[in-house]
């Protein structure tokens, strides 16, 4: 008695319609990364800022990469940005962590651990012309590799996006940014003015404004030349910037003209940095001639909420004036 063993074997035709569903499914996987990057593409086309972009970027990858935070630093233009979607104590573990990764000296593509679970990954991204560092935070899970794979194909777009927020917030910081001193010029008190008013009545906060001009500096460019002026002018403006405090508005007028505007800062406690600056100009020890020192006469007054801009500024200037004419290098009040 003879048995027949029976054997399965797929055929030629099985086979080929077996390749041809991968060769799809491959093509349909493709195309949906394709539509992934259009979208981002044109997500960041419609954004001008890097914090915009850092924000945009998030949502965008969001569904995709659940994540708690996106940070942006970038080396050579010392710019940072910090996108975070947690709140409370998180929020603040969160960053502390975010900025210790971007301050971190290793210059490599790897990943972190913070103690208390969240996982970061660094990526460096390098052009031509720039170079930044991304860091995407996670709590308790670290990436996953089909998230870096995801992550790293979209880099290229975010790079281009990044380098081209970052020269539009040049020539946005540069328009508003006096080209000699480097302080803030006119366009910016206009524009900040309004709303520091604003939030000091709404709050019930005192603030003083002093408009500070240099005393024989004419002098300085008459007997010493342009050139010297302009250096002085430099100088002037870093020593200003250096008794000063981070809430305060400096901004250079004109000239030898400058404002500052003192948030939450009374007529009495105004008056102490002023004549702080005044014996700082004088320190210089700036003479453009045998008895003609460069000083700074200061007119300082407390807003008054009933009043105009255009009166405290007006009343301000009067007070400068007075300041002119009491002898100079001095300060003066209403």
């Amino acid at each position: 008695m003879s048995i027949t063993t029976s054997m399965s074997h797929t055929s030629p035709a099985n086979d080929k319609i077996d390749q041809v569903m991968v060769e799809l499914d491959h093509f349909r996987r493709q195309t949906e990364r394709l539509d992934l990057m259009n979208k981002l593409h044109g997500r960041m086309a419609g954004v001008l800022d890097v914090s915009g972009m850092i924000e945009s970027y998030s949502v965008w990858l969001m569904p995709h990469v659940e994540h708690e935070l996106i940070g942006y630093k970038n080396q050579v233009r010392s710019k940072k940005h910090l996108f975070c979607s947690g709140h409370g104590p998180k929020r603040r573990s969160i960053i502390a962590f975010a900025e210790k990764i971007l301050n971190d000296a290793n210059q490599e593509t790897t990943a972190y651990i913070s103690e208390d679970g969240h996982y970061g990954h660094k990526w460096l991204i390098e052009t031509a012309e720039d170079a930044g560092i991304l860091i995407i935070l996670k709590d308790e899970k670290a990436l996953a590799d089909v998230e870096i794979s995801l992550i790293n194909e979209s880099l290229l777009i975010l790079a281009e996006s990044l380098r081209r927020g970052l020269e539009y917030e040049e020539l946005f910081e540069s328009a508003r940014k006096d080209t000699l001193t480097g302080l803030a010029n006119r366009r910016v008190f206009e524009e900040r003015i309004s709303g520091i008013m604003e939030s000091a009545r709404r709050y019930k906060r005192p603030l003083t404004m002093a408009s500070l001009d240099l005393d024989h500096f004419k002098q300085v460019n008459d007997n010493l030349g342009h050139q010297q002026g302009d250096r002085v002018l430099k100088q002037v403006a870093e020593v200003f910037n250096r008794a000063i405090r981070s809430t305060d508005m400096l901004v250079r007028i004109g000239g030898d003209e400058f404002l500052l505007v003192m948030d939450e800062t009374d007529q009495k406690n105004g008056r102490i940095l002023a004549e702080r600056l005044c014996k700082a100009v004088s320190d210089m020890e700036i003479w453009s001639g045998p008895s003609t020192k460069l000083g700074v006469s200061i007119g300082m007054t407390q807003w008054k909420t009933e009043e105009s801009l255009d009166e405290w500024m007006e009343r301000v200037d009067d007070i400068l004036y007075n300041a002119k004419a009491d002898g100079r290098s001095r300060v003066n009040l209403s």
